[in-house]
């Protein structure tokens, strides 16, 4: 699995992947999907660095994914 950075942001290609530049995904969905779990509320919401810039902190997507892998054990 990928080694995440003790703190810092991610952005969205570290998050899903990204094929072409050889990223593996730390949480397979699609980009549409990602966005809709935003608003719906079951992802983060990220901050936002500019208007085309959206970076999501570390310390969030740890938690998305031990929340997950803690409910797929139930």
């Amino acid at each position: 699995m990928l080694q995440l950075p003790e703190t810092g942001y991610l952005r969205l290609p570290q998050i899903l992947g990204n094929p072409k530049a050889n990223i593996p995904a730390l949480i397979p969905i699609s980009r549409s999907a990602w966005w809709a779990g935003i608003k719906a509320g079951r992802y983060p919401k990220g901050v936002h660095l500019g208007p085309r810039t959206t970076v999501w902190p570390v310390e969030s997507i740890r938690a998305l994914i031990a929340s997950t892998k803690q409910a797929d054990s139930k």
